[in-house]
């Protein structure tokens, strides 16, 4: 038992044979455990289901590492959110190139984490450059660094754990696709599971070590088993017969690229050897299908993730009947040329998903990649119509939220990021390295320090760190005018078309969206800020209309939640976008009220533009009003369809 160095024995973690239920959790990480090479795995769930506490647990019972030290017990490794590109995949050793004057690599956290856990909480929240790095490691098994006059390599094999809540934000479906195995996990509505839940957490914070050495033999027998499951995985025989329903089950879910495949051969793999057994099963089979394809359906925002039971019965019966059919018979391997003059067709090398890891400081070329790749629109919920683009006079009006934001993660509006192109060199450390900027310094002090030639004298003072440029996302905030008067439909129509809309972008974009309703005598924030698209459209379609229009209550709302917002997520910049007639009822002098309100969002630097939704003979032309005391832009909602007003927003954020 270790001891630390004041004498005490730490406290133990939670032993992972004393997690009650999430099985499937587990097994997906005992499988990945067994195979890395699966890709890893993604948790999606909600708060309080114990997904920390199972990928710390994994941890222990993971063979011990050789290494020149000796031998090591395998490392959990944790990725903060805010880590850098250097942080992660490592950067030059700055203090030996000054020291020693030497090109030298000073590793990140994926060398860190090699043959052992690389825990990401809340990975939806990571920029998606960072998340790209980690799923090549991932599913190469190695780092390739080339970067600033240096060329590196090293293994990072390592179990890759990410942890999320959809509420807070999903994953883009490329991103999805990229984890091996997902597992949701649920709190158990089982009264007599959760009365085991907290009697067992309620005895570990009692006595600790009482409670480990409860379940000490079972969690060396899981680690015993995973170890004789990793000896014998390369000799567990995959028949073709088992290859052919494999591929008939990812044919017939439609999933894009041969990555499917390929896991689920992986997994498939791993669970024979984890059950002892020397060749692949239809059991083996049906439990990858399970662990490796629901998230692979979701496409588009709008989809439903998932695969239920009868889906999956259906498809393993088709697959069954694929199984049973002969392979067709191997082409002749010098086949005569086409008497028309054609040669043989080459053929098709399949896409494994496994990519360079050749890393850069400008995320630009992967978000170009991206782009690429987004989903078709859905013919389901949120579709709409196509229309034409605002007039040039109104897009020259809403280029971007001004100025340069800090970074919020995203890829929408200008900021100031880690990564991204270097626009000029800073004194301000953490920020990398620009090199150029670096030279120019100390060539500046080369006469002070006496050089007259030979090599070029730096010191720690010239360092320059590098300001980058990239891409933030946006926090989006409609105040919707849901009162009683005339257009109120139609009001609500486009704006939730429009939400709808930006929200699929903003599901690829990284940004935040949050609605307020004004009817009756109030404002309500129906949507607060989210990423999500299923709650969006939930709560988007429970919006109600009727009553009187209390405009400033909505404004000084909206104002109030984008003041919060600032506290809560300071480096993202917020556009409000009101859609009123501006025919503000209710109260003493209203649209007196609203004016001051709409003039204090001014004085906070909100961007903000108003989409007029007055219609009829008679015009009072109050919402362009409004527009000029916001400070903001001006459209008439006649002009715009529902997608239109999100092409709006999109402009101007």
């Amino acid at each position: 038992m270790a001891v630390q160095r004041n004498g005490s024995v730490p406290e133990p973690g939670y032993p992972f044979s004393a997690i009650v239920g999430q099985d499937q959790l587990r097994l997906s990480l005992i499988l990945c455990a067994v195979h890395p090479g699966i890709g890893g795995v993604l948790v999606r769930g909600e708060k309080g289901t114990a997904k920390s506490t199972v990928v710390r647990a994994l941890a222990t019972l993971l063979p011990a590492v050789d290494d020149e030290d000796g031998s090591r017990p395998a490392k959990l490794v944790e990725l903060p959110v805010g880590a850098t590109e250097d942080r992660v995949v490592g950067s030059i050793d700055l203090e030996k190139v000054l020291r020693d004057g030497e090109r030298a690599f000073q590793p990140g956290l994926l060398a860190a984490a090699h043959r052992g856990v690389l825990y990401v909480d809340e990975v939806n929240l990571l920029h998606d450059h960072l998340v790209d790095v980690l799923l090549d490691a991932a599913a190469m098994g190695r780092v390739h660094v080339e970067r600033d006059g240096v060329s590196h390599s090293h293994p990072a094999q390592f179990v890759l754990v990410g942890t999320m809540n959809p509420e807070e934000g999903e994953l883009r479906p490329q991103l999805l696709d990229r984890f091996g195995l997902a597992v949701e996990v649920t709190a158990s509505r089982d009264v007599d599971v959760r009365m085991n839940v907290v009697r067992r957490r309620m005895n570990y914070e009692r006595d600790p070590h009482a409670f480990a050495a409860e379940f000490r033999n079972d969690d060396i027998a899981v680690a015993e088993q995973i170890l004789a499951a990793r000896k014998i995985l390369d000799d567990v025989v995959l028949s073709d017969k088992e290859l052919r329903r494999i591929a008939a089950l990812c044919a017939s879910f439609d999933v894009d690229g041969m990555r499917a495949d390929l896991v689920l051969a992986r997994t498939a793999s791993a669970h024979a050897a984890w059950r002892g057994a020397s060749e692949v099963a239809e059991e083996d089979v049906r439990i990858a299908a399970e662990l490796a394809l629901p998230h692979r359906r979701r496409r588009d925002p709008f989809d439903e993730p998932g695969i239920d039971d009868k889906q999956l019965d259906d498809a393993m019966r088709d697959a069954a009947e694929q199984a049973e059919q002969q392979p067709d018979p191997e082409p002749d391997p010098d086949p005569e040329p086409d008497p028309d003059g054609g040669g043989a067709p080459e053929p098709e090398a399949p896409d494994d998903g496994s990519q360079s890891q050749s890393q850069s400081s400008d995320s630009e070329s992967s978000d170009s990649r991206d782009e690429s790749k987004q989903p078709p629109p859905s013919s389901g919920a949120g579709s709409e119509k196509q229309a034409g683009t605002p007039g040039a006079q109104f897009r020259a009006r809403l280029l971007e939220v001004p100025g340069v934001g800090e970074g919020a993660p995203g890829r929408r509006s200008r900021s100031r990021s880690s990564h991204g192109r270097s626009v000029r060199p800073t004194v301000e450390p953490g920020r990398g390295l620009h090199l150029v900027g670096t030279l120019f310094a100390a060539a500046e002090q080369q006469v002070v320090r006496g050089r007259t030639a030979g090599r070029l004298k730096l010191e720690p003072a010239d360092l320059r760190g590098a300001i980058k440029e990239g891409r933030e996302g946006n926090l989006i905030v409609f105040v919707v005018d849901a009162s009683g008067s005339m257009a109120a439909r139609d009001r609500l129509s486009a704006v939730t078309g429009a939400v709808l809309s930006l929200l699929r972008d903003a599901y690829q974009r990284r940004d935040k969206v949050a609605v307020i309703t004004v009817r009756g005598t109030q404002a309500e924030t129906v949507l607060p800020p989210t990423s999500s698209v299923d709650v969006a459209v939930t709560r988007l379609r429970k919006m109600k209309t009727g009553g009187r229009s209390p405009l400033a209550q909505g404004f000084l709302q909206a104002r109030e939640l984008v003041l919060r917002e600032r506290v809560r997520d300071p480096l993202r910049r917020a556009l409000l976008v009101a859609l009123t007639d501006g025919r503000a009822t209710g109260g003493t002098d209203p649209v007196g009220r609203a004016r001051i309100a709409a003039r204090r969002i001014a004085s906070d630097k909100i961007a903000s533009v108003v989409v007029d939704c007055e219609s009829g003979m008679v015009r009072l032309g109050l919402a362009s009003d409004f527009a000029a005391c916001l400070g903001g832009g001006y459209v008439a909602l006649a002009d715009l369809s529902a997608e239109q007003v999100a092409a709006v927003v999109r402009a101007a954020a």
